[in-house]
C-alpha cells in the first residue's frame, strides 16, 4: 500500500469519523486491501456537474463526509459571490438508497452556514428541482441523484440561479472552493432549523400547471378516448409526477407497471435502471402487448431521461432511441407552431455536438435556427440563459434520452416530454396513421440517420490512466482512414481547433474547452470520442446516414447502416 493512502487511512482512524467507518477500514486492511485502496487512492472529484460515485467509506466514495465537504465548499463560494445577501438554495432527492440522508446532510451544512434551504418533503424529479430554483428565486440548487447509474452509485448535482447545472466560470470556481475544504473539521455540520423550509405540494401544483400549458392540441387528446399509455418509473421518482402530468394533459388511460411502480433504490426488477438499455423496458412492453397500448414510456430514477416505445407491425413495439425521440418531438412542436403562425425568425432549438444532425435538417425546414453546444444538458440551459432576452427557445434535445420543451425548467425534463410525446402519438392516430409510420416518413423526407454509442468501462486508478492515454493517442495520432473513407476533418474541442486535412487549414472552435475529439470522413461519417464526465468510461459516438427512397426499404437500409457502424468499429480497433 502506497504511503499516502496509508496516511489517509490513519487520518480517518484517528479523526472525528464514525465508528462504522473506522471498523470498515480495520476489517478491509486485512480482508480486502484492494477495495480499501480504491476507496482512498484519491478524493471523489467534485466535477463540473458535482459529485458522482459509489456509496461507501472512503475519500473516493459518496458518504456523509464527501457530501458535507462539497456542500461547505459550495456554501463558501456562494457567500463570496453573494456577500451580505439572503442566500437561498433548493434541495431535492431521488429514490436511491441514502438519497434522503445525503439531502439532509446537504441541508444541515447549508443551514449551519446561514443559507436558507427549500428542501422537498419527499422524493421529486430532477426537472422539478430545476424549476424550484427559479420558482423560489434561489441562487443555487442541489439534486441528490446518480441519474441512471447502477444501484451502488449516488450523486450530487449542483445548480446555479438560472436552474441549470453549473457552467463556466462557476463550475471551476466551485470546484476550487470545494478543494480548499481539506478536513471535515472545516465543515459546519449542525443543522440550523431557522434556515430550513420544507416544501412539496405547493411547488408540485405550479410545476404541473406549467406543463399543462405546453399542450399544442387538446382536441386530439379529447378525441382519442381509448388511447392507452403504459408507464414505468423503473422504481424511481417519476411515479410522483408523470401520471399526474399525463392526467392534467387530459389522458385517461395511464397504466402503471405495478412491479416497477414503487420507489426502490435497489431497483429489484432490472439489472440497471437505465431506460436506454433494452432490458429495462421489457416488463413495460409486455404489459403494453397484453392490453394493446399505443405507447410505452419509461423514465430513469430521477425522471430526467425518457425512453419511448410505440406499436409497430404485428403487435410488436419499436423502441425509439434518444435521437428519434428528439426528432419526432421537435418536428411535431415546430409543425404545430407553424400551423398556428407562432414561429418567428427569432425562434431556435438546441442540440449537442453528439446529437443527430437530423435535427439541423428539421430546423432548416422550418426556418428555425439550430444552435449546437457541447455534450451535457447544462450547455443547452446555458444557451437559453445567453439568448433569453433576444430570442425564443422552443426545445432542445440530446442523444442520451434528454429533452426539454420551453424554458421554465433548465434541465432535461422527462415529465413534460412524456406528455408531449403522448400527444404526438395521439396525433398520429388522429390522422389515420401510427407513430411508427410517421417516424419512417421523417426518415424518407430528411434521410435515414443512424447513431450508435459504444461505452467502454475502465474501472479504478488504472482505468482512468488508460482512458487518458487513449485520448492522447487519438489526439496526437489521429486516424487517416475510417472504414476505407479518408478522414477529412478533425475537431479538437480541448485545443479549440478544427483541422481540415484536405486543405491543411485550421479554424477556431467557439465553444468552451472540453476533452472531446471528432473525426469526419469524406462520406459523411462522424466519430466522436470523449471520456464520460460522470462514470469511469470512454465513449465513442458513431453517426452515419443514407437516403431512404421509400418507407418499405427502412429495415434493409437500417441493417446496412448497422453493418457500416460495425465495420467502422472494427477499422478503429476499439477495445
Amino acid at each position: 500500500m502506497e504511503e499516502f493512502i496509508y496516511k489517509r487511512l490513519q487520518y480517518w482512524l484517528d479523526g472525528n469519523y464514525d465508528e462504522y467507518s473506522k471498523n470498515w477500514i480495520k476489517t478491509n486492511q486485512v480482508e480486502n486491501p484492494k477495495e480499501l485502496t480504491d476507496a482512498f487512492y484519491k478524493n471523489l472529484e467534485f466535477g463540473t456537474g458535482g459529485l458522482r460515485g459509489i456509496m461507501g467509506v472512503g475519500t473516493n466514495r459518496m458518504n456523509k463526509y464527501t457530501v458535507g465537504a462539497a456542500t461547505q465548499g459550495f456554501a463558501n463560494y456562494l457567500k463570496k459571490v453573494y456577500p451580505r445577501q439572503n442566500i437561498k438554495v433548493a434541495i431535492a432527492f431521488d429514490s436511491r438508497n441514502y438519497s434522503k440522508f445525503f439531502a439532509d446532510v446537504t441541508a444541515d451544512v447549508f443551514s449551519a452556514n446561514k443559507i436558507h434551504c427549500f428542501i422537498f418533503e419527499d422524493l421529486r424529479p430532477t426537472p422539478e428541482l430545476s424549476f424550484a430554483v427559479r420558482h423560489f428565486n434561489c441562487q443555487a440548487g442541489v439534486m441528490i441523484t446518480a441519474s441512471h447509474n447502477p444501484k451502488e452509485y449516488n450523486g450530487y448535482k449542483a445548480y446555479w440561479n438560472d436552474g441549470g447545472q453549473l457552467v463556466p466560470p462557476h463550475d471551476k470556481n466551485v470546484i476550487s472552493f470545494v478543494n480548499k475544504v481539506k478536513t471535515i473539521d472545516q465543515v459546519k455540520w449542525e443543522r440550523n432549523k431557522q434556515y430550513i423550509q420544507v416544501v412539496g405540494n405547493d411547488v408540485d401544483e405550479v410545476y404541473l400547471n406549467k406543463i399543462k400549458e405546453l399542450s399544442l392540441d387538446q382536441e386530439i387528446i379529447t378525441k382519442r378516448k381509448n388511447f392507452k399509455i403504459v408507464y414505468t418509473p423503473l422504481h424511481g421518482t417519476g411515479i410522483t409526477m408523470v401520471p399526474l402530468a399525463l392526467s392534467k394533459f387530459g389522458f385517461k388511460h395511464i397504466i402503471n407497471v405495478e412491479e416497477q411502480k414503487m420507489p426502490d433504490g435497489d431497483f429489484p426488477t432490472v439489472n440497471s435502471p437505465n431506460p436506454e438499455e433494452k432490458e429495462a423496458m421489457e416488463l413495460a412492453i409486455q404489459k403494453a402487448k397484453d392490453i394493446d397500448a399505443q405507447i410505452v414510456l419509461a423514465t430513469d430514477p430521477d425522471a430526467d431521461r425518457l425512453a419511448v416505445a410505440v406499436k409497430c407491425k404485428k403487435g410488436n413495439y419499436y423502441r425509439l432511441n434518444g435521437n428519434e425521440t428528439a426528432v419526432v418531438l421537435t418536428h411535431y412542436i415546430l409543425e404545430k407552431l407553424q400551423n398556428y403562425k407562432q414561429l418567428s425568425e427569432n425562434d431556435y432549438i438546441v442540440k449537442t455536438i453528439v446529437t443527430t444532425d437530423m435535427l439541423q435538417e428539421v430546423a432548416f425546414d422550418f426556418n428555425v435556427t439550430c444552435h449546437e453546444v457541447l455534450t451535457g444538458f447544462k450547455y443547452i440551459a446555458d444557451k437559453i440563459s445567453e439568448l433569453e432576452l433576444n430570442q425564443k427557445f422552443i426545445c432542445g434535445g440530446e442523444e442520451s434520452y434528454g429533452f426539454l420543451i420551453s424554458d421554465f425548467v433548465r434541465d432535461k425534463d422527462a415529465v413534460s416530454a412524456c406528455c408531449l410525446i403522448s400527444e404526438w402519438a395521439a396525433s398520429c392516430y388522429a390522422k389515420d396513421s401510427t407513430p411508427y409510420k410517421e417516424l419512417l416518413k421523417l426518415y424518407q423526407n430528411y434521410g435515414l440517420y443512424k447513431d450508435f454509442l459504444l461505452s467502454i468501462t475502465k474501472k479504478g486508478k488504472e482505468g482512468l490512466e488508460e482512458i487518458k492515454l487513449m485520448m492522447e493517442r487519438y489526439r496526437n495520432n489521429p486516424p487517416q482512414m475510417i472504414n476505407g473513407a479518408p478522414v477529412e476533418e478533425m475537431r479538437d474541442y480541448l485545443n479549440e481547433v478544427s483541422v481540415n486535412f484536405k486543405t491543411n487549414k485550421s479554424s477556431p472552435i467557439k465553444l468552451p474547452v472540453s476533452d472531446v475529439l471528432q473525426f469526419i470522413t469524406e462520406d459523411g461519417t462522424k466519430v466522436t470520442v470523449r471520456p464520460s464526465g460522470t462514470e469511469p468510461k470512454i465513449k465513442f459516438y458513431f453517426a452515419v446516414k443514407t437516403k431512404l427512397a421509400n418507407t418499405r426499404a427502412f429495415n434493409k437500409k437500417n441493417k446496412e447502416l448497422d453493418l457500416k457502424i460495425q465495420n467502422i468499429i472494427n477499422s478503429l480497433q476499439i477495445n
